[in-house]
């Protein structure tokens, strides 16, 4: 069902996006990724930064609106799934929808393509494998393992890599921080599946969560976050972080406490403590990023 006002179809397609569920976690993934590599190489940031993150939120936002608009059937069976998705809703065609997508793949194409061929190529598969996770011709989210390994890097690995491949070739120990990034982004696709098991049963999806069954798919959440914790002090004690930068995360943990509350990321109640907590360290992780950010660009300007 189509709506009648334009305005009405601008409006459903700025919640098809569903933007406010990625861009707190995209910018500081490709900002990380950019802040190693002008770490470790003692380069510089430029202006490139800028295109090659705004190519990253929208190869995300062509992730979730491809996959509203191929899931509109299955969200009908759902009122408050219904109620959100914007094609089932009837306040954006699919024909409107599939169009904005096409364009947002060109502009999300030509953005990487600014960063360079290797920068190009990560942003292709990141785009490819956006779509071929929610198309129903594949649908790669609808089966064990596939789901996990498509989703965790297109929303995770691949967008820290975009970053660093921009100013950095030779990754060395950001292999483990990537590795970290996508085990976190594993953890959030199990958390996720979790959270829709029945509905995702009832439609008939054979992915990992149902493949594993509700206890096991908790358990390999939690050693998916164990795991990327092990990464995370690999990179440390290997140097790929600013000493300066613990004192940061020392007084980012208290005001993170400010986002406490019972909903997860999505804002939907909370599977286990481990929702709850998914804000707070989306603070941590922006603030971190904020100020390695600053510093780095005070050092440029003072250096220039």
């Amino acid at each position: 069902m189509a709506t009648n006002s334009f305005r009405d179809q601008i409006t459903g397609l700025i919640q098809l996006t569903r933007w406010k569920e990625y861009v707190p976690f995209v910018i500081p993934l490709t900002l990380l990724g950019a802040l190693l590599a002008t770490s470790l190489s003692d380069t510089f940031l430029d202006w490139r930064l800028v295109p090659v993150t705004i190519a990253n939120i929208l190869a995300v936002a062509y992730a979730f609106m491809i996959n509203d608009i191929e899931d509109a059937p299955d969200d009908a069976r759902d009122p408050d799934r219904a109620a959100r998705n914007p094609v089932t809703s009837g306040r954006i065609g699919i024909r409107f929808g599939y169009a904005a997508c096409h364009f947002v793949a060109v502009v999300t194409l030509i953005m990487y393509a600014l960063g360079g061929w290797l920068v190009f190529a990560i942003g292709v598969a990141t785009l490819l494998l956006s779509h071929l996770y929610s198309w129903r011709a594949v649908r790669l989210k609808a089966w064990p393992v596939t789901d996990i390994l498509s989703h965790s890097l297109m929303l995770s690995g691949l967008l820290l890599l975009a970053g660093f491949f921009l100013y950095g070739n030779a990754p060395g120990v950001v292999w483990f921080v990537a590795l970290g990034a996508t085990l976190v982004s594993v953890y959030g696709q199990l958390y996720n599946q979790l959270r829709d098991y029945d509905m995702d049963k009832a439609a008939g999806l054979h992915n990992t969560a149902i493949l594993l069954g509700e206890r096991n798919t908790k358990r390999a959440m939690y050693l998916c976050i164990v795991l990327a914790f092990v990464c995370l002090l690999i990179a440390i004690f290997q140097g790929a972080f600013p000493v300066w930068l613990g004192l940061v995360v020392v007084l980012a943990i208290p005001v993170s406490m400010l986002f406490r509350g019972k909903t997860d990321m999505r804002g939907s109640k909370a599977v286990d403590s481990t929702g709850a907590m998914q804000m707070q360290v989306v603070v941590i992780l922006n603030l971190i990023i904020c100020a390695w950010l600053a510093v780095t660009l005070f050092q440029q300007v003072v250096v220039a």
